[in-house]
């Protein structure tokens, strides 16, 4: 069996030109449709990080509120957040403002990185808006 197969195979030494452009082709054309579905997904993901900081800053700021019988005055820069809230670190590229109107608070997230959707918690509500 083996030298049937050695035989068959005889005459042939590789790849024709047209099977290496035929497959560079097809590669080509499954990179181009990838590569903008992978941006889109990306840009989503920035998205979830900016929601999913926005609900970690609620629950930091209902945690500082139990702790502390008020919200916080101000959080000036999320960055060093972990003496003002407690359990809170924020994701990369993420800006935040929060709000303190005495009995509520008002949180808002966007991701530089993502589509441009912004994030509102508003306490006073019901949560995210």
């Amino acid at each position: 069996m083996i030298k049937a197969i050695q035989k068959a195979l005889k005459g042939d030494k590789g790849f024709t030109l047209i099977e290496l452009l035929v497959v560079v082709a097809i590669i080509g054309i499954l990179v181009a449709i990838a590569i903008p579905q992978f941006a889109s997904y990306k840009k989503q993901a920035n998205d979830s990080a900016a929601e999913a900081d926005i609900r970690n800053i609620a629950l930091a700021a209902e945690s500082y509120f139990a702790t502390n019988n008020v919200y916080p005055a101000t959080i000036a820069s999320f960055t060093t957040a972990q003496a003002t809230l407690p359990g809170f670190k924020a994701t990369n590229n993420n800006t935040f403002t929060f709000t303190n109107a005495s009995t509520t608070f008002t949180a808002t997230a966007i991701n530089s990185g993502g589509t441009g959707r912004t994030f509102t918690w508003d306490s006073g509500a019901g949560g995210l808006q």
